[in-house]
Order: structure tokens, then C-alpha cells, then sequence
């Protein structure tokens, strides 16, 4: 029971890590209707950030200046995009995969072969709650998921660019012809989207996890299954597609050997066959909203 208690805790904090990276992909589709490939890229920027100036200035200082750097990444990825002289989210997605490659290609050459230490002030230290053995950065980091995800549910639902964007969302035509500024919505989620990468790099990066490495992008990949399971234009979604993806990676580690019989490192694609199998159940996704055709 101990161990079952400890891998859900696990599994429930690297769920909300899986969240905020959802939660960008979520908020950018929402703002902008074009699928955001980029987003482990600016995952492993403020991360790399972090890593490289928490040495000098300290792990807050540090934290800040990745958040920036993630932000100021998005601010310019969208004013790239902005430049695109058509309507069709199909051509911004597929430039995003392209600058993903460049900005990836770029950091994974600057990290090397090295493991960047995130210089955090919880280390490898762990907390002992009720039998269960804690990591107190996953502590840290599922606090820091909790107070970053309901500060934008908030702000989606009592702000008037919450109200913007779910207009935008809705029917883009119809919300500038109520004066709805598009490309204000649109610059906003870049913003909000570089942050919550950075946030989950950061957190990803740290203790139990030996540090940053060149192979921190392929987190974001683990998001994808998790956008797609709760829908990809909604909020709440990514929640619950982070968390059921979090905990289901955990379980299917933890327990390896028990469930040896379906192949070694089922773990790794456990969240890719269970987006599949709630894709057949439910091809919108979980939250996703349904489109309807007259035929």
C-alpha cells in the first residue's frame, strides 16, 4: 500500500507538471487555433536559463529571468507567424515544428553531454507524510501547478481577455466584428504559453531528476498525449488529461515487472495508448467540443 500511495503522489505531481504544458497548448489553440509544436522547445529555454544563471544570481533571480526568456521566445514565435499571409492554421502549425527543430538543435548543442543542476533549494531533500516518502520538489512543484493552473482558470473565466478568448475561440469572425482585438488575444496566449513551459521545465528538472539534459524536449511529447485526452481547446481538459497521464505513466513504471508480459519501457507509451483508447471513445477528447455537420 505504502508503495501504491507513493506512486500516486508521484504520479499526481508530475500530472501537474504534464498540466501546465497542456495548459500552453490549450490556451495558444484557443487564442490563435494553431497547435503549438514548439512548446518543448520553450520548455528547455527557461529551463536552460535557469540552469545557467542560478549559479550566479540565485535559484528566484534565475527562475524569473527563464520565465522571461520563455515568454520573450513566444512573443517573438508570434510575431513570426503574425507575418503569414493566410488563414489556414495548418501552415503556422507546421512552421512551429520547423523553429521547434532550430531552437532545439541550437540548446541541445549548447547543454552537451552535460547534466545542468537547477541549483533549487529543495535538492534531494523529502518529506515523510503518513509512511510516504515525498521529494520536497514535488511538493514544491505540484504547489506551484495548483496556484499557476487556478490563477488562469480565474483569469479565463472573471477577466475581459478571458472572456476575448473564449469569444475568439468561439467564432473568430464574429468577435472582431464586436471589436474584439484578435491579434491582442493571439499575443497574450504566446505570453501566458511561454511562461507555463518555463515553469514546467523548471519543475521537470528538478530532483528526482538528475538535472537538465539534452533530451528535456521530449517532455513536452508526454503533453501531447495529455492535450489530446482532455480536448485541445479546453481548459479544464488539460487538467484532467495531465493528471490521468501523469499517474498512468507512474503506475505502469512503478509497476514494471508485474506488467512485463506487455513489453519492457511500457511506461514510456502508456499515456499514447491511453489517449488512444479515449480517442475512440471520444475522438474530441474527453472536454474537447464536438463539431456538428449538416449533411
Amino acid at each position: 500500500m505504502t508503495r501504491l500511495l507513493e506512486l500516486l503522489v508521484t504520479g499526481l505531481s508530475l500530472g501537474m507538471l504534464y498540466s501546465l504544458v497542456a495548459m500552453g497548448f490549450v490556451v495558444i489553440f484557443k487564442g490563435t487555433r494553431v497547435v503549438n509544436f514548439a512548446q518543448g522547445s520553450l520548455l528547455v529555454l527557461g529551463a536552460y536559463v535557469v540552469a545557467r544563471l542560478a549559479p550566479s544570481i540565485g535559484f528566484w533571480p534565475a527562475a524569473a529571468a527563464g520565465a522571461a526568456a520563455s515568454v520573450l521566445a513566444g512573443a517573438l514565435i508570434r510575431l513570426l507567424l503574425s507575418r503569414a499571409r493566410t488563414d489556414d492554421p495548418t501552415a503556422p502549425a507546421i512552421a512551429t515544428i520547423g523553429i521547434d527543430i532550430v531552437l532545439t538543435t541550437d540548446l541541445t548543442r549548447r547543454i552537451g553531454p552535460d547534466v545542468l543542476p537547477m541549483g533549487d533549494p529543495w535538492g534531494s531533500a523529502t518529506v515523510d507524510l503518513a509512511g510516504v516518502t515525498v521529494p520536497q520538489a514535488r511538493i514544491a512543484a505540484m504547489a506551484a501547478a495548483v496556484i499557476v493552473l487556478g490563477l488562469l482558470l480565474v483569469l479565463f473565466r472573471h477577466t475581459n481577455w478571458g472572456v476575448s478568448m473564449r469569444a475568439a475561440s468561439a467564432d473568430p469572425e464574429a468577435a472582431s466584428l464586436m471589436g474584439i482585438r484578435l491579434s491582442r488575444v493571439a499575443t497574450v496566449s504566446w505570453l501566458i504559453g511561454g511562461a507555463l513551459a518555463a515553469v514546467a521545465g523548471v519543475f521537470m528538472s528538478t530532483f528526482p531528476s538528475a538535472g537538465l539534459d539534452s533530451n528535456a524536449g521530449t517532455i513536452a511529447l508526454a503533453a501531447v498525449p495529455a492535450v489530446i485526452l482532455g480536448g485541445l481547446d479546453s481548459t479544464r481538459g488539460a487538467v484532467v488529461g495531465g493528471l490521468a497521464v501523469g499517474v498512468a505513466k507512474t503506475l505502469t513504471a512503478g509497476y514494471g515487472d508485474e506488467l512485463s508480459f506487455l513489453g519492457d519501457g511500457f511506461g514510456d507509451i502508456s499515456p499514447y495508448v491511453l489517449m488512444m483508447i479515449v480517442l475512440l471513445w471520444r475522438p474530441s477528447g474527453l472536454f474537447g467540443t464536438r463539431e456538428f455537420h449538416r449533411v
